[in-house]
């Protein structure tokens, strides 16, 4: 399926699990070269970037452990950014994607877009925005989590939290590992876009490299909390065992104690 949005001079054509005759009529309208049109007919393991003479191809990757609409929690964007057209090729439900679709129709009504926003490429870095801050709501709930299984630890739960604090601990290394070569896209995209599109590009995606560099360290700063986490839940858990087998050791030695005293009263009586 194809929509295709407008702001201002800036025509924005969103493919969503595009056939190969979509994609292929994508291609010719908009002078895309047909190797880059091959890649829009499936989903890319890996993010990339290529500069073209007319346009910028980028892959990036987003992790989403609660707002996926299929079983893949990493979401895939593909961006075809040129002077006036960004073209995004998707192959799940993106909440970022489909927000704002809905805020350039209604804008599009009210003829707002126009008057407010009076710079290029607008389309692309608020949809890079909506798509990071999709990733830190996905942080917070993480962040919620953590906080449960801390209350949960001192609430004298130490051995039900060992299955969680490993579960949140790998959805966490999943994002980080999806993310971790965005700032290296990014980066390149800042630079020669500057090249291509000029100073307002490269000082909005300063911007965005910002955000994902606040999403970086919060993913960093959460591995580091869920690490102390698991060395407090294992001390108090061994803690908890030791104290266990302490008592059993003392019942062991009185019940030998009984046993050997009943061993010799029946011997002497």
């Amino acid at each position: 399926m194809i929509k295709t949005y407008k702001l201002n001079r800036e025509t924005w054509v969103d493919i969503d699990n595009g056939t190969p005759e979509e994609i292929n009529s994508v291609m010719d309208k908009y002078g895309i070269h047909p190797f880059v049109a091959k890649e829009l007919f499936s989903s890319t393991p890996k993010p990339r970037i290529e500069f073209h003479d007319q346009y910028i191809y980028c892959i990036l990757h987003f992790p989403a452990s609660k707002h996926t609409h299929s079983k893949d929690k990493n979401q895939e964007v593909d961006f075809i950014i040129g002077k006036d057209t960004l073209i995004t090729a998707r192959y799940d439900t993106i909440d970022a994607l489909h927000k704002l679709g809905k805020d350039l129709e209604v804008e599009g009504v009210l003829d707002k877009g126009n008057h407010i926003y009076n710079h290029s490429h607008i389309i692309f870095t608020r949809l890079l925005r909506g798509l990071y801050t999709g990733v830190f709501e996905e942080l917070e709930y993480i962040e919620d989590t953590i906080e449960n299984i801390t209350s949960n630890i001192f609430k004298k739960k130490e051995r039900e939290m060992v299955v969680s604090i490993s579960e949140i601990t790998r959805t966490l290394l999943d994002f980080k590992r999806v993310t971790d070569l965005h700032q290296e896209i990014l980066e390149a995209l800042k630079e020669r876009g500057q090249e291509i599109f000029g100073n307002e590009f490269a000082n909005e995606m300063e911007v965005i490299i910002l955000d994902f560099l606040k999403i970086n360290t919060t993913i960093k700063s959460n591995l580091e909390m869920l690490r102390e986490l698991r060395e407090t839940d294992y001390s108090l858990l061994s803690a908890k065992q030791n104290e266990k087998l302490s008592q059993w050791t003392i019942i062991g030695s009185v019940l030998l104690i009984l046993g050997i005293i009943a061993t010799i009263a029946t011997i002497f009586f």
